[in-house]
C-alpha cells in the first residue's frame, strides 16, 4: 500500500496580514497530482487543517474544494485527525456520512479507538487531546476517579491511550498511527522552534518517541518541518507552506510530502518535494549591503516574500528616509522589516521578541518573579497551567 503523508495545512493562515490561501492552493495542486501520479491508497492530513477554530468563509470554501477534490472527484480515501488549531466538534460534523466515501475524519479521543482495517493494515487515528480529555474518557470507561485525577500531563495520557491501541493489534497486520504532538527522541530535545505554538499547555514536551515503539510507522503532524522527525518511522512530513520567519530560516528548509510504501519488507518513505508559488526570503545585512545593485539582483526580486533586518542600524542617519519604501523599490514585498540597533535599544528589542517566542505559561512566571522577585511555587505553575488549559478549550 501507498500513502501521501501531509500535515499542517492551516488553511486561513495569513502572514503579517499577506493571505496564504493562494500559496495554500498552488501547493494542494501539487500535493494532488503527486498523489495520483503515484497512485496512492490514501491521502493522511496529519492534523491542524484549519488555522483556527473558527476559520473564515474563504478558508472553509477552500477547504471544501480540496477535499472534495481528493476524495469525490479522483475517489483516493482520505485518513484525517484534528489538530490543537481545530476545533475538534465543529470538524466532526458529518463524520459519518464520510466514511462512506472512505472520507475518515477523527476529531475525539474515543474514536481512536477503532482502527480502520486494510487487508494488510490497521491505520489508528488519535487526534489532539489534552490531559482533561483522558480523564474524562477513561472515568467514562471505568477507572476509579481518583486514579483518573493522576493523569495530569499529555505523556501519562499517552502511555495509557498507546496501551490500549497496541490490545487492538491484529498481529498479522502492519500498524501505522496518525496523530498531532510534539514528539521528541528523549526529553531534552527542543521542537520549539519549529513549532506553529509555544504554549506547554497539558505538557506537550513530555511525548517521546519511545511510548509509539510498538506501532510499524508513526505519520506526525504539528512540527512544520520533517527535519524534526524523532526516528525514520516516527515522522513528521512538514506543513506544504512557509508560515514565519521561525521556519524561513531554517537552511533547506524545502517543503515537501512524503509518500509511505508499506510491503512485505516492512514500511519505507520518500519525500516528495513542493515549489511555493511565492518563496519567504530572510535578508540580514548592513543597510549599504541591501542597497547595493550587486546584492540585491541576485536576490528573486518581485517573485519572494521579504523579511529583512538591517544590520548596524543608525536611525540618526536616516531620519528623513522611508526605509520600507526604499527597500520595497528594489526588492518588492516586505512582509516583516526589523532593526539591529545599539545595545540600550537591543535589551528592550530582545525582552519584546522574547516574550512573543516563550510559551504563556512561561510569560505569567516571568511576570510574576518581575513584581515579586521570586519564582511560582508548584501549585502556583499547576493552576497557571490549568487556567491556560481551559482557556486553550474554550477556544474550541
Amino acid at each position: 500500500m501507498k500513502f501521501l503523508h501531509t500535515a499542517d495545512w492551516h488553511i486561513g493562515r495569513t502572514l503579517n496580514g499577506y493571505s496564504l490561501l493562494d500559496e495554500q492552493e498552488h501547493t494542494f495542486k501539487q500535493i494532488l497530482q503527486i498523489a495520483k501520479d503515484e497512485k496512492v491508497d490514501g491521502v493522511v492530513i496529519a492534523g491542524d487543517i484549519y488555522d483556527r477554530a473558527v476559520p473564515n468563509p474563504e478558508a472553509v470554501t477552500a477547504l471544501d474544494k480540496m477535499l472534495r477534490e481528493i476524495n469525490l472527484e479522483n475517489k483516493i480515501p482520505i485518513y484525517a485527525i484534528s489538530g490543537n488549531h481545530d476545533s475538534a466538534q465543529r470538524l466532526n460534523y458529518g463524520r459519518e456520512w464520510m466514511e462512506h466515501t472512505s472520507f475518515f475524519l477523527n476529531t475525539l479521543l474515543s474514536e481512536a479507538f477503532k482502527p480502520i482495517e486494510t487487508a494488510d493494515v490497521q491505520i489508528f487515528l488519535l487526534p489532539f487531546f489534552d490531559p482533561l480529555d483522558a480523564r474524562v474518557y477513561y472515568k467514562n470507561h471505568g477507572m476509579d476517579e481518583d486514579e483518573a485525577k493522576k493523569i495530569t500531563t499529555i505523556g501519562t495520557a499517552m502511555q495509557l491511550v498507546v496501551n490500549d491501541m497496541v490490545k487492538l493489534f491484529d498481529p498479522n497486520k502492519k500498524h501505522l498511527l496518525v496523530t498531532h504532538f510534539a514528539v521528541s527522541a528523549n526529553q531534552n530535545d527542543d521542537l520549539e522552534l519549529t513549532s506553529e505554538t509555544t504554549s506547554q499547555v497539558g505538557g506537550l514536551a513530555t511525548v517521546t518517541s519511545d511510548q509509539f515503539k510498538d506501532f510499524d510507522y508513526v505519520m506526525l503532524g504539528h512540527i512544520h518541518t520533517r527535519f524534526a522527525s524523532p526516528s525514520d518511522n516516527i515522522r513528521y512530513s512538514g506543513s506544504p507552506v512557509k508560515f514565519n520567519i521561525k521556519e524561513a530560516r531554517i537552511k533547506n528548509n524545502g517543503k515537501g510530502v512524503d509518500i509511505v510504501t508499506i510491503d512485505k519488507t516492512g514500511v519505507s518513505h520518500e519525500f516528495k518535494p513542493l515549489t511555493p508559488k511565492t518563496d519567504l526570503i530572510v535578508l540580514e545585512e548592513d543597510w549599504q549591503t541591501l542597497c547595493n545593485p550587486d546584492f540585491y539582483k541576485k536576490q528573486p526580486i518581485n517573485k519572494a516574500w521579504f523579511e529583512i533586518t538591517i544590520q548596524n542600524f543608525d536611525r540618526s542617519e536616516h531620519v528623513q528616509t522611508n526605509i520600507r519604501s526604499e527597500l520595497q523599490k528594489r526588492y518588492g514585498t516586505i512582509v516583516e522589516l526589523d532593526y539591529q540597533v545599539d545595545k540600550s535599544d537591543a535589551d528592550l528589542q530582545t525582552m519584546t521578541t522574547n516574550i512573543n517566542e516563550i510559551s504563556p505559561e512561561e510569560t505569567v512566571d516571568q511576570f510574576f518573579q518581575t513584581i515579586t522577585g521570586k519564582e511560582l511555587s508548584n501549585s502556583q505553575k499547576s493552576l497557571v497551567s490549568t487556567i491556560f488549559n481551559e482557556v486553550e478549550r474554550e477556544k474550541k
